[in-house]
């Protein structure tokens, strides 16, 4: 950030008093912009013991199958945020179930939260502006070599072995630039 949004003039990276970290401060106005980590929100959508996904049409990863996700919007709650983006990117209408995984993902400073969804039929588009196909899978049939994101691909595997010991469960775990794993109970 070069500018600050309140009165623009240029901002510095300091650390503001009280606080710990650098952040932007206007040098003008003392404004301190805080920059967040972004979150992520989206579905796993079953029907029948398959799940449904979505090739990516866009960047990062086009052309890799994925969960239905994306950015919340503000004023938006996470569930309805995970719902719209399933919409938005596989053309079903889904209401969120329970809570499947939340993954931090530190060097990306992003946050990502996936819903269980049962879908009420298969029907789901063929493709979306978003997504060039979209399929329901068989568990044994997920293409395994062609998921787009270490979260979605973590969030399927404890989903299907959850599903074998009878009940699926919130998982909350990161994710670091290695894509190892860290399991939180």
């Amino acid at each position: 950030m070069k500018f600050c949004s309140e009165c623009a003039h240029p901002v510095s990276l300091k650390v503001p008093e009280g606080d710990n970290l650098p952040r932007s401060v206007c040098d003008h106005c003392g404004t301190i912009h805080y920059v967040n980590p972004r979150i992520i929100a989206g579905c796993l959508p079953v029907y029948q013991q398959q799940v449904l996904l979505c090739k990516r049409a866009i960047e990062p990863r086009a052309g890799y199958w994925t969960l239905p996700a994306g950015f919340m919007e503000n004023g938006e709650t996470l569930e309805a945020g995970a719902v719209r983006e399933t919409l938005e990117e596989s053309g079903v209408v889904v209401q969120a179930g329970p809570l499947l995984s939340t993954i931090s993902v530190p060097h990306i400073s992003q946050v990502h939260v996936f819903f269980l969804a049962e879908m009420r039929s298969a029907d789901h588009a063929v493709s979306t502006s978003e997504s060039t196909e979209v399929q329901l899978f068989a568990f044994d049939d997920i293409p395994w070599d062609a998921i787009a994101f270490p979260t979605v691909r973590k969030t399927l595997e404890y989903y299907l072995q959850d599903i074998e010991q009878g009940q699926p469960k919130n998982r909350v775990f990161d994710i670091d630039l290695s894509d190892r794993l860290t399991l939180r109970t």
